[in-house]
């Protein structure tokens, strides 16, 4: 609900960015950019980590989370900023920034199994400790519906929110957060859990692999997100338009993001999204890369 994006807002107001959105052209048409890869810890995760911290019931004494990398960032990050020690599971596969990012907040890293649910099985068994899940909750999905709700009041123009989705928590929230507007949900081929349980008519598994999966790489997209997707439209682009778009941002805008901050923008340049002025949603610049030259 709206209101429970509201409530989030207000709750993490003092602690997060307000984002920029900045409108450009690209081939003779206009596009908004919500610039959230600026946002504490380079990604959206942060939101809602806050929020499901300061939303408990009563604050916890420990923290513990599985991620693939920019959730485990955020809960660290979030942790930190509130005086509570964590506790981060991640796979074996962790890019090596992302890991050195959540050690430098003062959480500790376990690095466990090949997938995110091998980790999360892990980082759940831990006694004594509030565990904080990816996108599978509510405080969690409402946190990240202050992203798009913060576009929507700075660009009320805005017809269509454009949205990378793995687990499904950011493109949960901006169905909450979007004001009723259409809502496009992007999945990279090879990372498609949402178009999968679509298909499905439920969360289904789904297999992990692609450019993005370090960020993208649910293996089921989560229940209570799930039942608010089912209102967005899902689309599907390639590893090659990803990485195009990636590029791309960066040659003409010198904007930063790693792959699934650019998975939006590819399903906007390939024709994919409708509207006469959409919202893309770049969510994270948690990587290595580096432009050429």
């Amino acid at each position: 609900m709206l209101s429970d994006v509201d409530a989030a807002a207000e709750r993490i107001g003092p602690y997060v960015r307000h984002t920029p959105a900045m409108t450009v052209e690209v081939e003779g048409r206009s596009v908004v950019l919500k610039l959230e890869q600026l946002q504490l810890t380079g990604s959206f995760k942060v939101r809602g980590a806050l929020n499901a911290l300061l939303g408990a019931s009563e604050r916890p004494g420990r923290v513990v989370t599985a991620s693939g990398g920019n959730h485990g960032l955020a809960v660290a990050a979030a942790a930190s900023l509130l005086n509570v020690p964590a506790t981060v599971y991640t796979p074996e596969s962790v890019p090596a920034a992302k890991a050195r990012r959540i050690e430098a907040t003062g959480a500790k890293l376990i690095r466990h199994g090949a997938t995110y649910a091998e980790a999360a099985a892990a980082a759940m068994e831990v006694p004594d400790a509030l565990y904080v899940p990816a996108y599978d909750h509510p405080l969690v999905v409402a946190g990240q519906g202050t992203c798009a709700a913060e576009a929507v009041a700075d660009v009320p123009s805005v017809d269509t929110l454009v949205v990378a989705v793995g687990g499904g928590g950011l493109g949960a929230g901006t169905v909450l957060g979007s004001g009723g507007r259409h809502v496009v949900a992007v999945e990279p081929h090879g990372c498609q859990a949402f178009h999968d349980a679509l298909a499905a008519g439920q969360p289904v598994d789904s297999p992990v692999g692609g450019v993005a999966m370090s960020a993208l790489g649910a293996t089921r997209v989560g229940e209570v997100p799930f039942a608010i997707l089912r209102a967005a439209t899902s689309v599907l682009v390639s590893d090659e338009q990803i990485l195009a778009a990636r590029d791309r941002l960066w040659e003409e805008f010198r904007l930063a993001v790693e792959p699934a901050g650019a998975v939006p923008f590819a399903a906007w340049l390939a024709g994919l999204v409708p509207g006469d002025l959409p919202c893309l949603i770049l969510c994270g610049a948690n990587t290595d890369w580096t432009p050429e030259g």
